[in-house]
């Protein structure tokens, strides 16, 4: 099983499908909070939602399409991280996460983008990563920013959210741009 230590206290661990009753209390727990930016959340009313979500996820992995995992933090999961697509042919990701409300602003996400970042360029040797995240999403937009990502553009209504489009700003970094930033540092 996949099992990616970050620090002493967070871990990335491949999603598995004892993981579904954990994720569904988090999306629960905080519902309000996600639903702002997230258009799964008013789907997920049950732990079988969940499931399927961990089965497509599953199936992903399986098929070398995606990974995703989940952010362990002091031994709890705490939200979910991962590539949403790898696409072997152009040596791109795209990064895609959440966290619960709770466990906002102790820089879990930073280094969770950073460690998925460091995963890709120097264990499936991609050229490129991509996070996307609906232009009024500040916290959401301020983790590739510190990470040291290039702001590329906006994609015009790149998401319904329930009842209205919502814009994408697209950050992406590439491998010699990544080892450059890391050997400065």
């Amino acid at each position: 099983m996949f099992v990616h230590k970050i620090d002493e206290n967070l871990s990335l661990k491949l999603i598995e499908w004892n993981d579904a009753e954990r994720i569904f209390e988090l999306t629960d727990q905080s519902r309000s909070y996600l639903r702002e930016w997230l258009p799964w959340v008013e789907g997920t009313t049950k732990v079988e939602d969940s499931q399927e979500f961990i089965k497509i996820c599953l199936k992903g992995y399986a098929e070398n399409k995606s990974m995703n995992t989940v952010i362990v933090f002091d031994g709890e999961i705490v939200g979910v991280a991962g590539f949403n697509s790898i696409n072997w042919s152009n040596k791109t990701v795209q990064i895609g996460y959440w966290l619960a409300e709770e466990y906002q602003g102790k820089g879990i996400m930073t280094k969770t983008a950073k460690a998925l970042t460091d995963y890709a360029f120097s264990r499936l040797h991609l050229n490129k990563v991509e996070i996307r995240a609906a232009v009024g999403n500040q916290k959401s937009r301020s983790v590739p920013a510190r990470l040291g990502f290039v702001e590329e553009g906006i994609i015009r209504q790149a998401e319904w959210l329930y009842d209205h489009y919502t814009d994408h700003v697209v950050y992406g970094i590439l491998a010699n741009e990544w080892k450059e930033k890391q050997g400065k540092q």
